[in-house]
């Protein structure tokens, strides 16, 4: 049975065995489309495991592992593929993949003025201390099927290098599972990355490349010498959704974790608040939520908020010219409503900064399907989110992970119940 992707913006379909199920084979033709490449999934005999960890207890969700299994190799094969990286990402970053917690935070709550409850998802232990590394692993899985297999797509695949463009959390998570499965990576970060960040990067072997802005040039310029990258052969192992459709599909494992969570409290939060760079957190979240409904492990959608900051806000830009647009129209007209930020973005929440929200559309499509929003926040409510997570949780999160909870401070009246993630541990 082959494992298709779809491009949701001009409907192309490949066969993920077949050819590598990253960008889809029309982008790049200059036609305003929004070509993105997501997994067709059935919409029933899902099932969950009961492992903790969440590439092998939501493994029948993920469309590497069907590849593996519709190529001959047995279940057992894939326990093998996830123990051995798992092994390794121990031996590299002190623990692997494991279930994160989630937790009501009352003192947290009345801190900041909410008179209902307030649930925290804590992904600062995850490997590398963010939730990107969820995005990759699902990529890495996918090259190691391949390799296992022998699929056409998989040839010639360890010659190549790979390549991320990012100023911090996806770039140290690439770093650690590219080191955990020997394959060399290509960094492309601002001048400004944090100073440990570049410290822990060279530990790991990856080679760093500092881009600087040239005269002239529109949009993130460490994107731009990605993409420069990936058109001379290297694999594009970022979680822009543009890029690479499986690093968002890696990244419902979050949501489906949410959804048990949930199941367990009894009752969907009213609204849960994102912090917003390039979409993939955002649109992982909405596909992964979206399934988890479709299959019964969830019983309605929370309302989605996607928070970004007023030094940089692309997606509430776009949000707000979708406004009588129906969504099918909007992915074939991409440039009307996404375009890269004007000016030099700044922000204390500095790893929501990319000039532009590459997976908006499908975050806006969950936006719409749980009846939410954009929130755009202040410097000052970023500032007061990530003091109060600080002063009343045990949970030491960068300001850029605390940015969802900026956007409950702007919006505290988006339901009794509200979930945040925190993400990005402080360094």
């Amino acid at each position: 049975m082959a494992i298709r992707f779809r491009c949701h913006g001009c409907g192309a379909e490949i066969d993920a065995g077949v050819r590598l199920a990253f960008a889809c084979p029309n982008a790049g033709l200059g036609d305003d489309i929004d070509h993105v490449l997501v997994a067709e999934n059935e919409v029933s005999s899902f099932s969950v495991g009961n492992e903790t960890d969440p590439f092998l207890r939501y493994r029948a969700w993920l469309s590497p592992y069907r590849l593996a299994r519709s190529s001959g190799l047995p279940d057992t094969a894939w326990f093998d593929l996830v123990g051995r990286l798992d092994q390794a990402l121990t031996a590299v970053d002190g623990h692997g993949f494991r279930v994160t917690p989630m937790a009501e935070q009352r003192d947290l709550a009345g801190a900041i003025g909410l008179s209902g409850s307030l649930w925290v998802k804590d992904e600062t232990h995850n490997v590398s201390g963010s939730h990107k590394a969820r995005h990759l692993m699902g990529v890495m899985l996918y090259l190691r099927v391949l390799e296992a297999t022998g699929l056409p797509a998989g040839e010639n695949l360890k010659a190549r290098r790979l390549a991320i463009a990012s100023c911090g959390n996806a770039a140290l998570a690439a770093a650690v599972i590219a080191r955990a499965a020997e394959w060399p990576l290509d960094v492309f970060i601002p001048p400004d990355a944090d100073a440990v960040v570049k410290t822990r990067l060279k530990e790991l072997g990856a080679q760093i490349t500092i881009c600087d802005r040239r005269p002239g040039e529109a949009g993130d310029p460490c994107y731009l010498r990605f993409r420069e990258a990936v058109a001379a052969g290297a694999i594009p192992f970022g979680v822009q959704g543009t890029d690479n459709g499986l690093a968002i599909e890696g990244g419902r494992t979050l949501a489906f974790e949410m959804a048990e969570e949930f199941g367990r409290i009894g009752t969907v939060p009213d609204a849960l608040f994102v912090q917003v760079g390039g979409g993939a957190l955002a649109s992982a979240l909405a596909q992964g939520l979206a399934l988890a409904r479709a299959n019964g492990l969830l019983s309605s959608l929370p309302k989605l908020f996607a928070v970004q900051t007023a030094g940089c806000a692309p997606l509430a830009r776009a949000w707000e010219r979708l406004d009588g647009v129906d969504l099918p129209t909007a992915a074939r007209q991409r440039s009307q409503f996404m375009w890269p930020w004007e000016t030099t973005p700044i922000s204390l929440a500095h790893g929501i900064l990319d000039d532009e929200t590459y997976d908006w559309w499908a975050t806006a499509e969950g936006m719409r399907a749980s009846g939410g929003s954009t929130v755009v926040v202040d410097e000052t409510q970023i500032a007061a989110a990530h003091k109060a997570g600080r002063l009343h949780t045990d949970i030491v999160a960068s300001a850029t992970g605390t940015a969802g909870l900026a956007g409950v401070i702007a919006k505290p009246k988006a339901g009794r119940q509200i979930a945040v993630i925190f993400s990005g541990v402080e360094r």
